[in-house]
């Protein structure tokens, strides 16, 4: 079996040696062996594990969820099951831009022709104006709340430690903690997550959902057809979902 150096395997998988480094520290890629010298040596498989986590990287997961990943039983088909997702949400946004562009060509060839634009175009653009700014409050009212929430415990906080008034920690840290877990509630109520194991789409209770690791685009879970536990990729809820 092939071995290779740390630079050869950075420059085989088109990353820098200290990603490679980085990685070993992060006890996500270890090298298989070590020369008389203690120069680190890399195998054809941990190459394609290498490609994997850079893979796992670029679409944007954690380092803690790549390890993760790639540790459990069936890192190929979380990553196939991630992929898909994301083409989901890219087609998605094609076909909404595509619409937009349809909608602005009929505008301008209206205007260019001094007719009168079609209502059924000037509903498609109040629908866009409207969907764009439901987008946009609900980023926005979402991440205030967020503010809002982390803002009273960190006050209390420097209470305490300035003139040593605890209550107010007290009081203000269980209700931010409970505004937390019902801003969640509301966030993954649209949510529903794929198992790698049998590819059944499910919905979880939301107190197994917030009790366990991951991101937002993972996270464990058990399967509620086949009972398997692992990392599952979260996806949208519809109505067919198994509840």
């Amino acid at each position: 079996m092939s071995k290779y150096t740390t630079g050869e395997t950075a420059k085989l998988c088109n990353i820098t040696v200290r990603t490679v480094q980085f990685y070993d520290t992060k006890d996500l890629l270890k090298p298989s062996d070590l020369t008389e010298g203690g120069r680190r040596l890399y195998t054809d498989d941990d190459l394609t594990k290498l490609r994997l986590i850079c893979t796992l990287k670029t679409i944007g997961l954690s380092l803690e969820l790549i390890k993760n990943i790639v540790d459990s039983e069936s890192p190929i088909k979380m990553l196939t099951l991630l992929l898909d997702e994301q083409i989901k949400r890219l087609d998605n946004e094609i076909n909404e831009r595509k619409k937009q562009l349809a909608t602005i060509d009929v505008v301008k060839d209206s205007i260019h022709n001094k007719t009168t634009i079609p209502i059924n175009t000037i509903t498609d653009i109040a629908r866009m104006v409207e969907k764009n700014k439901k987008v946009r409050s609900k980023f926005w009212t979402m991440a205030a709340i967020a503010c809002v929430i982390s803002l009273p415990p960190f006050g209390a906080i420097a209470l305490w430690i300035i003139n040593g008034m605890w209550m107010p920690l007290v009081i203000l840290f269980p209700l931010s903690q409970l505004f937390a877990v019902l801003l969640s509630k509301h966030f993954y109520k649209n949510t529903a997550f794929i198992c790698a194991e049998c590819i059944t789409v499910f919905t979880p209770p939301f107190k197994n959902v917030m009790l366990t690791s991951g991101t937002t685009k993972a996270r464990w879970l058990t399967c509620t057809k086949c009972e398997h536990t692992g990392y599952c990729v979260e996806t949208i809820a519809n109505n067919t979902d198994n509840k």
